[in-house]
């Protein structure tokens, strides 16, 4: 088995082994646009330092279930690449179904990384059942990008430059109800069409309550299930007021930001890039982005891990000199991915996010420390990206948040459909 293969540098390998020959690592990855561009530019760096020892063979292939249907039946015949990306959210599933191929205390060694090298929440979400399955790569949470300038004009920047008088769910309103009286079309642009998407949003604000989402058969723990509602209850109340626009898809969104007809967005780290090009271009505002504030008890916030895996291909476990380069391109990416973070990314390295360079970076290093407070998918086979779990707060919250039902009914209608799972 691969995974009992004990890790060391591809060069001690080869010489050991008297091997010359140059390795080719197959790679599957699943991104596209922004990150697609950054990654494909890591791989040509990559290729380029290490012409006569490696070289990755990239596919780009579908995000979400697309790809990780053709992992799983790849691997399964022994066909899967030898590396590939994988949220972290869609790792329990993984394991599973014996897809992936555990990782040892060697092979962190080989990369010179240890569990230290992550913040604890990103750490633990590669691990189920103690046992560790991915590298982290960044963590992707979402943030709430404003606009300076409009803020600036009500009032709500402070004297460090940053958004002022947003902590608590009344001081949050208040801020939206006084942007909406000084003329702004919209407060806020959540998406409110997809309850899907909205859901990072809704699973940030039952955080901050202290709620949780549970696993099969114990989904929604204590009186989690009554604050998930409080948290559907928020996006309804910015719908009800007039501050977020209804039924509301994720372009709709990014445009009433990028046009300043809305000072707020809540979106995925990976809008970054969008707003770079346009400022570049000058075409864009004073714009940031910071942590989602704690309008309730405490910060958390949504997030996900891009990782890196090993496929488990059945009947063909990787030679020894096949392992050692696998190694040796995670543990490059991970010591370059200060350029990754230009994707809008916070790199999971915290060697990376200590470096001068890095805390240069704007607003990239502003909403960093929000990786103390993120919170993970729950570790559920039916949990992750394009999951079952997803798709039932889709059903369920789209018709909440757009005033069409109560809170608490659609709460009721997600649980319905997570407890009649198998």
């Amino acid at each position: 088995m691969r995974n009992t293969l004990k890790a060391v540098s591809l060069a001690a390998v080869m010489a050991a082994t008297g091997a010359h020959a140059k390795e080719t690592v197959v790679w599957w990855d699943f991104l596209g646009g922004g990150d697609g561009v950054r990654m494909k530019k890591l791989i040509e760096d990559f290729n380029a330092a290490h012409a006569d020892t490696i070289e990755i063979q990239a596919t780009t292939l579908d995000w979400g279930t697309p790809f990780y249907s053709k992992v799983q039946t790849s691997a399964a015949v022994g066909e899967g690449p030898d590396l590939m990306t994988y949220h972290a959210s869609r790792i329990p599933l993984a394991v599973s179904q014996g897809t992936l191929t555990e990782l040892t205390a060697d092979d962190m060694t080989a990369m010179g990384l240890t569990s230290g090298s992550f913040a604890p929440a990103t750490w633990d979400a590669v691990n189920v059942d103690g046992k560790q399955y991915a590298v982290p790569f960044d963590t992707h949470p979402i943030v709430l990008y404003y606009n300076k300038d409009l803020l600036e004009k009500s009032g709500l920047i402070g004297a460090d430059g940053l958004p002022a008088g947003l902590d608590g769910l009344d001081n949050f309103n208040a801020a939206l109800q006084k942007l909406k009286d000084d003329g702004n079309e919209w407060a806020i642009a959540q998406v409110t069409a997809d309850g899907g998407f909205a859901f990072r949003t809704i699973y940030s604000l039952l955080c901050q309550q202290d709620g949780a989402i549970g696993t099969d058969g114990d989904w929604f723990p204590g009186d989690s299930q009554e604050k998930l509602a409080n948290a559907v209850g928020v996006i309804a109340n910015w719908v009800e007021k007039g501050y977020n626009p209804g039924s509301t898809d994720y372009p709709a969104t990014v445009a009433l930001f990028t046009s300043g007809k809305s000072p707020f967005m809540i979106n995925g780290v990976w809008e970054v890039p969008t707003m770079a090009d346009l400022q570049a271009q000058n075409k864009l505002f004073n714009w940031g982005a910071i942590e989602i504030p704690a309008l309730f008890n405490h910060p958390c916030t949504y997030s996900d891990s891009h990782a890196f895996a090993i496929p488990n291909n059945a009947g063909k476990p990787a030679t020894p000199e096949k392992h050692a380069a696998v190694l040796e391109v995670v543990k490059f990416m991970e010591e370059n991915s200060l350029f990754w973070a230009t994707a809008g990314h916070i790199p999971a390295n915290v060697a990376v996010t200590e470096t001068a360079e890095y805390k240069a970076m704007q607003p990239q290093a502003t909403y960093a420390k929000l990786t103390a407070n993120a919170v993970f998918d729950p570790k559920s086979v039916n949990a992750g990206v394009a999951s079952p779990l997803f798709d039932a707060a889709g059903n369920a919250f789209t018709a909440a948040i757009n005033g069409e039902t109560d809170p608490a009914s659609a709460v009721a209608d997600m649980k319905a459909e997570l407890d009649a799972l198998e």
